[in-house]
């Protein structure tokens, strides 16, 4: 099992979410910014971790908005989302293959990463939209 985490960042009714690099797992699949929890670390330092190297902010990470476990072909991840603001600097794509802000509404125009089907649709559900 891989301890993941990840970043559920509004700004003004909007959301970021991240396209996956080509050469990687899921490669053009969107998701949340986020990566997984090194030895040692706790699940809010990873995430304020991941998101300086992947994106050049400084993250102020509030509570859990929801915990999904989910099984890939090559391994399973138990993603942790965090609610959390960006404290400090403007996205940047230095890991990504682009970012957006979008609004629930938006969620079906993109294809996410499987361990994300059940967040998004709980996000939906609070905005009062059903998938």
């Amino acid at each position: 099992m891989t301890e993941v985490v990840a970043a559920l960042i509004w700004q003004g009714g909007k959301f970021l979410i991240c396209q996956r690099p080509a050469h990687k797992a899921r490669g053009l699949l969107w998701e949340f910014v986020g990566g997984k929890v090194e030895p040692g670390e706790t699940k809010a330092a990873a995430l304020v971790r991941e998101c300086r190297e992947e994106l050049a902010v400084e993250l102020s990470v509030g509570d859990v908005f929801m915990e999904v476990t989910h099984e890939y072909p090559d391994l399973t991840v138990h993603l942790t989302l965090f609610h959390a603001a960006i404290a400090e600097g403007e996205p940047q794509k230095l890991e990504h293959n682009d970012i957006r802000w979008i609004t629930p509404g938006d969620i079906p125009d993109y294809d996410f990463c499987p361990a994300d089907v059940e967040i998004l649709q709980k996000i939906m559900e609070r905005q009062g939209k059903s998938v």
